[in-house]
């Protein structure tokens, strides 16, 4: 949660509803002229060999270990994640440094071609310049590092415009770069206002953008970086779908979806939301999900027998519940949770809504946190038409005992950027991350991410 003010905002605990920290805005001089320190850091940096950038980004990956309880404190304080949770996602990001050092970076060596009349041609991934992402507070670390670590691995500079609600965790992270050995100011975090943002867009040493966020922000960003003819990676929303096909392991289908629907607090992009469960089996799968979901008790996210933390902010919870009573309102059920609880802190309990049909919001959008839509599918093939019947195409999944035939199905029939197969997954360093349709476009990690925001440069020698 943030309060906010003309000139500044402060930053409030979900859990305790009390104040952190105060921030002040930066005035537009100030964060036009950030920019232009970043370029000018960038000038030297993009110079440095691949193996001079690979040690830093190493050496950033150790710092990370070094400072983990304390950035996961902060973390969880921010935005209310299980402090467990905020350890598992320092030490994805500690994975990204190590895969980018060592794998990511082979993406941007030199390659080498013979040309048609025997000549040479050179190939080489060149730094573009500066790069402004825009990243929200589901993920503090996460989100800044996935963009950030690959871009100075190819030579860029970095600027980040995080959420106002983890701008401790912004600050921090440029804390470790710099003890970690990257120069001052090539990776710049601004605390800026959108009017401000509008205008880092437009600059002229800006030559991309990223963002992670909702789909709406998607197409603003897109429009205002498209004006200027810079290149964006968008990662948006979703509302991915799991299917339990006739013959799933039920057992195994219950437990992961519990957990792919309540980790993090149910806040994530890519976590399992609509659950799509066949005729056969769906009233098993009902019976032992709720009684899952029933189970999983919320309260002080630092507290190790706590299973749920609050939601980020009161507005999100707020809109979360008036989606479900929305639901309600137009034919779902509530088969567990469901309540505000009258208790300190922004949180939500875990929640199943039953009878889910299209034109309910729990069919139709985003329901960013522990609330669960369970669907009813005739058999596996009407399994995948509902999976498909959505604008988003980030993730989702497929409950099978017959791995080939749930392969296929992901291959053939599945409509969005990630499946996972009788699993639930967040991110992995070497498999590539993103969607299509309303969860945008662009791919991050597995070396994709790495060749986003490069000049591929064509130099030829030919015989003449």
């Amino acid at each position: 949660m943030t309060k906010t003010s003309n000139k500044g905002f402060s930053t409030i605990n979900p859990a305790t509803e009390k104040e952190i920290q105060h921030y002040d805005y930066m005035t537009e001089e100030d964060a036009l002229k950030a920019v232009n320190n970043c370029d000018k850091a960038y000038q030297d940096w993009r110079l440095k060999s691949l193996d001079q950038r690979a040690e830093i980004v190493k050496s950033i990956g150790e710092q990370l270990k070094k400072v983990k309880d304390e950035y996961a404190k902060l973390m969880t304080q921010e935005m209310g994640k299980l402090v467990k949770q905020s350890h598992e996602e320092i030490e994805l990001c500690i994975g990204i440094c190590e895969y980018t050092a060592t794998e990511g970076r082979k993406k941007l060596e030199d390659e080498v071609r013979t040309m048609e009349n025997g000549g040479k041609g050179i190939i080489q991934q060149a730094p573009l310049g500066v790069i402004y992402g825009i990243q929200p507070w589901n993920f503090p670390l996460y989100q800044a590092i996935r963009y950030a670590i690959v871009n100075l691995m190819a030579g860029n500079g970095v600027l980040l415009k995080h959420a106002k609600n983890v701008t401790g965790s912004a600050l921090m992270l440029k804390k470790v770069f710099e003890d970690a050995g990257l120069p001052k100011n090539l990776f710049t975090v601004l605390i800026i206002d959108h009017d401000t943002s509008d205008k880092i867009i437009e600059h002229k040493l800006v030559r991309g953008v990223t963002l992670t966020g909702s789909s709406k922000a998607g197409e603003y960003i897109a429009q205002k970086a498209g004006k200027a003819l810079k290149k964006t990676v968008l990662e948006l929303g979703s509302n991915d779908a799991y299917l339990v096909l006739e013959d799933a392991d039920v057992d195994l289908a219950v437990k992961t979806s519990v957990f792919g629907r309540t980790y993090n607090n149910g806040e994530t992009c890519v976590a399992a939301k609509r659950f799509v469960v066949v005729d056969k089996v769906y009233d098993q799968f009902k019976d032992a999900f709720v009684k899952g979901m029933s189970q999983i008790n919320h309260g002080d996210p630092m507290d190790k027998d706590s299973k749920l933390g609050p939601v980020a902010r009161k507005d999100l919870r707020d809109k979360l519940h008036d989606q479900v009573e929305e639901s309600v309102n137009k034919g779902a059920e509530v088969l567990c949770g469901g309540t505000i609880p009258d208790i300190k802190g922004y949180y939500y309990p875990s929640t199943v809504l039953g009878n889910v049909k299209p034109g309910q919001p729990a069919y139709n959008d985003e329901l960013f946190g522990p609330v669960a839509s369970l669907i009813k599918a005739k058999d596996d093939q009407d399994a995948m038409r509902i999976a498909n019947d959505s604008r988003f195409g980030l993730g989702g999944g497929i409950f099978s005992k017959d791995e080939d035939k749930a392969i296929q199905l992901a291959k053939n029939h599945f409509h969005t950027g990630m499946i996972n197969i009788n699993s639930y997954g967040l991110a992995h360093p070497n498999m590539p991350f993103g969607g299509i349709k309303d969860s945008g476009y662009g791919r991050e990690h597995g070396g994709f991410g790495i060749t986003e925001f490069v000049n591929t440069k064509a130099i030829m020698l030919n015989n003449s």
